[in-house]
């Protein structure tokens, strides 16, 4: 029988990082991110939707969606993020399904659904165990900042556009504490692969 796990974390907390140790540990992940990426891409359906919904302004110079515009508007916007996600999730989800159902009907042990917002939507409906990679407020902010190069201001943005980490972890079925060394972060990992049996 397979096992779904749920992975998720708060923006900046390092959830791709364990993401890529599930990889690396041979066990399948379903990224939503890379799904919602492959969904924008030219002319699909999301594609046209995107523009009817949010105008011409989110796309480059090449046609493409320009994500970085997409994201200043809905981070500063509750509705349009909504509209963002109503949008693209519905699309994500029957990916994320068929993939599901394939990794079933090949008897797959373990696999992981990546997923940022696991548990502000039904997503969490889709997997059996969820998994939450946590950092402080703190560390969170000073991370995003760096690794987006954006303000302080914006980033509290993005970050307040989210659940807190802090909801997360009380939902959650287990935490991966990545405040410290990415040697403590792949030891917890180790423990939490022998508590899902993998």
């Amino acid at each position: 029988m397979t096992q779904i796990i749920g992975l998720t974390g708060g923006i900046a907390s390092g959830k791709s990082t364990v993401s890529q140790m599930f990889k690396e540990a041979k066990i399948p992940v379903i990224d939503t991110d890379q799904i919602t990426h492959d969904l924008y891409q030219k002319e699909s359906v999301v594609y046209r939707k995107l523009i009817d919904a949010f105008g011409s302004e989110i796309i480059d110079v090449d046609k493409s969606i320009n994500r970085k515009q997409l994201g200043a508007l809905i981070y500063q916007d509750e509705e349009k993020r909504n509209t963002l996600n109503s949008i693209v999730h519905p699309h994500v989800k029957k990916v994320v399904l068929s993939e599901i159902e394939k990794y079933k009907n090949l008897d797959v042990p373990l696999v992981v659904v990546d997923v940022p917002l696991l548990f502000e939507t039904d997503f969490i409906q889709l997997v059996d165990k969820s998994v939450v990679v946590y950092v402080s407020y703190d560390q969170q902010l000073d991370r995003l900042i760096d690794r987006d190069e954006i303000s302080e201001s914006f980033a509290k943005q993005k970050i307040k556009a989210q659940m807190p980490l802090d909801d997360k972890c009380d939902q959650a079925d287990f935490v991966i504490d990545n405040s410290t060394s990415i040697l403590e972060t792949k030891k917890q990992f180790k423990k939490l692969l022998t508590s899902l049996g993998a």
